[in-house]
């Protein structure tokens, strides 16, 4: 959003581009959160199962492991759905909300 409020982008494209971070966002978060609970540490880089150690309202903690997977799914779609107005040139963006669920959970 800064990149295109720099470049002078119209109000359309401001919120597109609002909608799609938002969205792969709170996915990345719900994402992160479920590795924290299936994910090894060896692949992620640093230990697993600390939300569940601390007690933290995670979305696996409330909404089960599959609806946690399905609502990021789902996020992620709404998030490329909304680069609709913008072509191939968006195809990183959304390689990179695609990435986001597909990690190895």
């Amino acid at each position: 959003r800064s990149g295109a409020r720099l470049g002078k982008a119209d109000k359309e494209t401001l919120k597109s581009l609002t909608h799609y971070g938002e969205r792969i966002g709170l996915a990345f978060q719900i994402a992160d959160d479920i590795l924290n609970v299936k994910g090894k540490a060896e692949t992620l880089g640093k230990s697993t199962g600390s939300d569940l150690f601390r007690g933290k309202a995670t979305y696996p903690s409330l909404l089960g492991l599959e609806e946690s997977k399905r609502r990021a799914e789902e996020l992620v779609q709404s998030a490329i759905s909304a680069l609709s107005l913008f072509g191939e040139e968006a195809n990183p963006l959304r390689e990179i909300a695609q990435f986001i669920v597909t990690r190895e959970y």
